[in-house]
């Protein structure tokens, strides 16, 4: 098996990340990095810490120059991160040593990774909200469809009172909603630049170093935290708090899609693929079983990210190296189960006879609460609930379904109306367009 199912030759439809992957590679961190120096020495420029012909020249080669990532190997070993590596092949790129002796003046390597992190993570959040939102117009679509068709709600397993298809929809939608409505902020928060030299106190910038960070933001379309964050790794974290967030609504959604096509179940019909190699008979839930697997892979990676943040003194080393070893893990599976989720809510098709089948098995006992609450008009509730749970044991007792022995017994109460589970929806039907409405009312980018 590959280190990572995410770019493994065999696995990688299976955990597709779409054009997030791309971001992921060698090839785009070395990009980024590039591109974050040439900011650097453009602001510098600007601001005179560097001249102006040096700064334009470091502009124009990280714009022509293209490193081979595999030359960075050696060095990063030797060195421990890939920086001063990527430096000395871009000098000699650019050959032009009056030039290149300002190339990453005054930064530290960490300032140049974290903001080429920052810039591949705001393009990432892009990608992921762009199917996030494409899940949710299919949901939207689902829940105002079948707003009204009743199903049974399950708690611990079991039958418990009729509920609409449209409401469990909405249920699966509303955390994604809210999620995506969070994006906002987020990016004005945590997707910030880094420039604070090798201590975190900008000393090799001198009086001009906020100066320079400001238009180093605004070149790179990143905000200004205004401080050092090295060792302070709150907006990473929130971000990837996001990502497992979203890892996590779909995962819900993918252990109700498994349940609901179970043998003996089958209330719902996947489309796609998910061939048994031995049994003809059967399609896999192959999508809902990834975004349960993506869910609990993020939330344990997301556990060691909380970890390495505790760092200590101004920069760890040992933190950071743990930081790479999961942030991307964390960042990949939110992109495929955003993926996944997208495609799979694009084929969920109620199966209305087989709620309807299920709604009238089990002797009509889904309408014992109903049957309590109509009873309590005409004797004390408590009365009422312990009267009901009588007539449910009898039917147990008898088979006979516990309609029957409420027209036996209760002459006085609508039969056909208490027993029919579209009288029994509550607000299951308005929360599904409530949902449906929300989310037609996301902005289109």
């Amino acid at each position: 098996m590959a280190g990572s199912v995410f770019d493994s030759q065999i696995y990688g439809d299976l955990f597709t990340s779409g054009d997030v992957g791309r971001l992921f590679t060698d090839t785009a961190e070395a990009r980024a990095m590039l591109l974050v120096e040439g900011a650097l020495a453009r602001a510098q420029g600007a601001a005179g810490v560097i001249p102006q012909d040096s700064a334009a020249a470091i502009g124009r080669a990280v714009m022509e120059v293209a490193l081979d990532p595999g030359t960075l190997r050696k060095p990063t070993g030797q060195n421990g991160v890939p920086v001063p590596g990527l430096i000395a092949a871009f000098r000699a790129e650019m050959n032009a040593p009056e030039h290149a002796q300002y190339v990453h003046w005054g930064a530290t390597s960490q300032d140049i990774m974290d903001s080429a992190l920052m810039l591949r993570l705001r393009q990432a959040l892009a990608l992921i909200e762009d199917d996030l939102k494409l899940a949710l117009s299919s949901l939207a679509k689902l829940a105002e469809t079948h707003a009204e068709l009743p199903m049974p709600a399950r708690t611990y397993g079991q039958h418990a009172t009729p509920t609409s298809f449209g409401a469990v929809v909405a249920a699966w939608g509303a955390p994604l909603l809210a999620l995506v409505g969070e994006l906002e902020t987020l990016r004005r928060d945590c997707l910030l630049i880094s420039l604070s030299g090798a201590a975190g106190t900008s000393g090799a910038l001198g009086p001009k170093a906020a100066e320079v960070r400001a238009e180093m933001a605004k070149a790179l379309g990143l905000n200004d935290p205004e401080r050092s964050w090295h060792s302070d790794r709150t907006a990473l974290l929130r971000l990837m708090d996001w990502m497992v967030r979203v890892n996590l609504a779909l995962g819900k959604l993918g252990e109700d899609c498994i349940a609901l096509v179970q043998t003996g179940i089958g209330e719902i019909a996947l489309g796609g693929a998910g061939a048994s190699s031995t049994m003809p008979q059967k399609q896999n839930p192959v999508a809902p079983s990834v975004l349960v697997a993506l869910a609990r892979q993020g939330s344990g990676l997301l556990s060691i990210l909380h970890g390495s943040a505790l760092q200590q003194h101004q920069r760890d080393g040992a933190a950071w190296f743990s930081e790479w070893l999961c942030l991307p893990q964390i960042v990949l599976g939110c992109a495929s189960a955003a993926r996944s989720g997208r495609d799979l809510c694009a084929g969920i098709t109620p199966q209305a006879s087989a709620m309807a089948a299920a709604l009238a098995r089990g002797l009509d006992m889904i309408h014992a609460e109903a049957l309590s609450f109509a009873l309590a008009h005409y004797m004390p509730r408590p009365e009422a609930q312990a009267l009901v749970k009588t007539l449910c044991r009898e039917a147990q007792d008898t088979g006979q379904p516990l309609r029957d022995l409420v027209a036996r017994d209760q002459p006085q109460l609508d039969v056909a109306a208490l027993f029919d589970p579209a009288m029994q929806l509550g607000a299951a039907p308005a929360e599904a367009r409530r949902f449906a409405r929300k989310a037609a009312e996301l902005p289109a980018d």
